[in-house]
């Protein structure tokens, strides 16, 4: 079966209600078991998704949490990635649409990253990390190469279509990283104590600027962190 509930399901009463139609997309396109969380209201798969070519403009209203495998919206004519996952352990591709930016796209992605064939004039809603490689129309990424070593190779190497794309990266000013720090102390701990580990994402000159901008309190809140990591705290 596609449709996996518990028990807690019903009990929980969740206000992620779906209507039939939000039902039979999911059996139909479900390669695995999906279920509503009862936590977040959101459709968590176990397995992978894949709605590719089928035409559609939108993810039929669907709001989704995690994927455990690969979640494909390829080849319809998305005009917008909500309902997206937040997280995908494998790979995200939704190339073939008709999207302007990468709002709603996950912030956690796995194996790789695709979004080619779109008319992207933004990369705001690019997950600050991807595992794997990253594909757009301006430009290609390998793996390991999607941080601050890769954007800089972009902005330094890249054509004009490409620069002008990576420029509105969010995560090449600093102010995302000191509002981050604010906001939100465990994503941006998560993130940035493995750029602070990578010696290559160190070298760059990106790196340095917003680093520079973490100081004072909260560069030394960071080092105290890693201090602690060091020693497996």
């Amino acid at each position: 079966m596609k449709h996996l509930q518990s028990f807690r399901l019903f009990e929980a009463q969740t206000t992620s209600v779906l209507t039939p139609d939000q039902e039979a997309f999911l059996n139909a396109c479900t390669e695995g078991t999906w279920s509503v969380n009862p936590e977040t209201g959101l459709v968590d798969v176990d397995g992978d998704f894949d709605c590719s070519k089928r035409f559609f403009k939108s993810l039929q209203g669907v709001s989704f949490g995690q994927v455990s495998g690969y979640f494909s919206c390829s080849h319809n004519q998305l005009t917008t990635l909500a309902g997206a996952p937040q997280t995908v352990n494998e790979g995200f591709d939704c190339e073939d649409n008709q999207l302007t930016s990468l709002a709603g796209a996950p912030q956690t992605v796995g194996w790789y990253f695709r979004c080619e064939i779109n008319q992207l004039t933004s990369l705001e809603g690019a997950p600050p990390t991807v595992d794997g490689r990253f594909h757009c129309d301006a430009f290609q990424l390998k793996q390991g190469e999607w941080n601050f070593s890769g954007w800089e190779k972009i902005l330094t190497t890249g054509n004009d279509a490409a620069r002008k794309l990576m420029k509105t990266l969010p995560y090449l000013d600093p102010a995302y990283w000191l509002e981050l720090h604010r906001s939100n102390r465990r994503k941006f701990n998560d993130i940035w104590l493995e750029c602070r580990q990578d010696p290559e994402v160190r070298k760059t000159a990106l790196f340095q600027e917003v680093e520079a901008a973490l100081s004072g309190r909260a560069l030394k809140n960071l080092e105290d962190l890693q201090d602690l990591k060091d020693f497996g705290l």
